[in-house]
């Protein structure tokens, strides 16, 4: 009877929860029951559900309801912590090895609708062009205010191929309704490039920049890096551009392994508990894959908690240069509790801080450069309206014919502003790189960072009696022995850019 109880006790935490202030900015305190007043409220629970069960005017459905109060349970701690039934947790641990079904879209739950916190890479959400900060309002044409996380999962969830609506507001838009097709989702967590540095095109050895982006943090993320790494290596670019934007987590210790990938030492993320004492550290293992390679992180408001992790860390021990916009803000960790019958608990434990002791829940992570997501406009025409070829009589170039035929064809490639309203997913990827403004920024920071790095690691070279003070990047202290020998000296500064 007592296990009875205690379960249907979580029926009126709801209720609770919805007379709370709520976003007040000063929190009262929790004031706990005694055992004896937490035994009157099992009872008046358990009076609560029979009174339900038998006076309902359908036929109730006693599971259903008590997985739905064990759900407003959680619901009323944070919008993270829910109860897991057996489909739902067998479900989740498919998604975080890698492939599970559905439209591919993180989702969470704010003022009673359904926030995006990001679609997932090459899924029927991307592709759709929902957006990280949309709000879906209707599943199908039903209102989806005040349903739970794993209801609204549910209401998306069904057969590969089939078909659902959903309406989505974009901000400051009116709402839109599209219809996507259910599919099978793998998700391939890392994808690399390398991309041609055409601005360091006289440098053979450095004519290209690293790209690696990551959609997620799985079970695979570390491994797919570590291979990323290894055959970017032998490409012998630049430097690194990593790609967090919309990216909407996933596992801490895939986010420790990606930041320790680029680290050689120092902290790389805090977490503590509940209690004063439960705090954990984890630190950054010896040894960085890309050898002290210049690296800018990505990231935008689709980058939530792993991401933020990573950016944070390797923002804090000075490793990359962040740039982007500001980062979503979900500053806890969750974990999954086994009930034992195959069904969990997904509950928030404990919150994460950066290197530097900072949280970001409910701010972010502030990228070094603040760049947002632009399109390049031509202010100024090929032709000027004035210039020696529009006085009459002028004399023709001789290869005006040459030229003719090339207006011609730039007349062709030109586009009006409703050609920009093209589908994104007929381009190549080297043509979306194009247009991708944050992306075109972040590759001329890592070709500045590389130049300069070298710039720093030659002027030594050419003027052995310069002070040391006057060298703005010290690769290294060498011993007075090497400061004599020019190979040994070669020699110590290649080592010590691996470090």
């Amino acid at each position: 009877m007592v296990k009875k109880l205690f379960l249907l006790f979580v029926l009126l935490m709801p209720i609770v929860a919805d007379a709370a202030p709520k976003n007040t900015k000063k929190e009262e305190p929790v004031v706990h029951l005694t055992d004896d007043q937490i035994y009157a409220e099992l009872k008046k629970l358990a009076l609560v559900f029979e009174t339900a069960r038998d006076k309902f005017v359908e036929e109730a459905d006693e599971r259903k309801m008590l997985e739905g109060a064990m759900n407003g349970m959680l619901a009323a701690l944070d919008p993270h912590s829910s109860y897991l039934s057996k489909e739902d947790y067998k479900e989740f641990n498919d998604k975080s090895h890698g492939e599970f079904g559905g439209l591919g879209i993180q989702i969470t739950s704010e003022k009673g609708a359904i926030r995006v916190i990001s679609p997932i890479d090459d899924t029927p959400a991307a592709k759709a062009g929902i957006e990280a900060g949309d709000y879906i309002t209707h599943i199908d044409g039903e209102q989806v205010f005040d349903l739970t996380l794993n209801q609204a999962v549910k209401k998306m969830k069904g057969k590969p191929g089939t078909k659902v609506k959903l309406t989505i507001v974009h901000s400051g838009e009116e709402p839109k309704e599209i219809t996507l097709k259910r599919a099978i989702i793998k998700v391939k967590s890392v994808k690399f490039s390398a991309k041609d540095d055409t601005a360091a095109a006289d440098d053979d050895k450095l004519a290209k920049i690293g790209y690696i982006r990551i959609s997620d943090f799985g079970a695979t993320t570390t491994k797919e890096l570590k291979n990323a790494i290894k055959d970017l290596e032998k490409k012998k670019v630049a430097g690194y551009v990593l790609d967090l934007r919309n990216n909407p987590g996933g596992y801490l210790t895939a986010a420790v392994d990606v930041s320790d990938a680029f680290l050689d030492g120092g902290e790389i993320v805090s977490t503590r508990g509940k209690e004063k004492t439960d705090i954990e550290r984890m630190f950054a293992k010896s040894g960085d894959l890309v050898n002290g390679k210049p690296v800018v992180v990505l990231i935008n408001h689709g980058s939530a908690s792993a991401s933020e992790i990573v950016a944070g860390a390797l923002q804090d021990n000075g490793r990359a240069i962040i740039m982007g916009s500001q980062s979503f803000g979900k500053g806890s960790v969750q974990q999954q509790k086994p009930l034992g019958d195959g069904s969990a608990i997904h509950i928030t434990i404990a919150r994460y801080y950066t290197p530097s002791g900072k949280s970001i829940q409910n701010e972010g992570i502030t990228p070094d450069v603040e760049v947002l997501q632009s399109k390049l406009e031509v202010l100024e025409k090929k032709e000027s309206m004035f210039s020696e070829a529009t006085f009459k009589n002028s004399l023709k170039n001789d290869a005006s014919k040459k030229k003719d035929s090339a207006k011609k064809k730039d007349k062709k490639a030109d586009k009006s502003d409703d050609d920009d309203e093209e589908d994104l997913l007929s381009l190549t990827d080297e043509e979306k790189d194009e247009r991708d403004y944050q992306l075109q920024r972040a590759m001329d920071m890592v070709r500045a960072m590389s130049k300069i790095g070298k710039k720093n690691i030659e002027e030594p070279k050419e003027d052995k009696k310069s002070d040391k003070k006057d060298s703005k990047i010290e690769v290294k202290k060498e011993d007075k022995k090497s400061e004599t020998k020019k190979e040994d000296k070669k020699s110590d500064t290649k080592k010590d850019s691996k470090k």
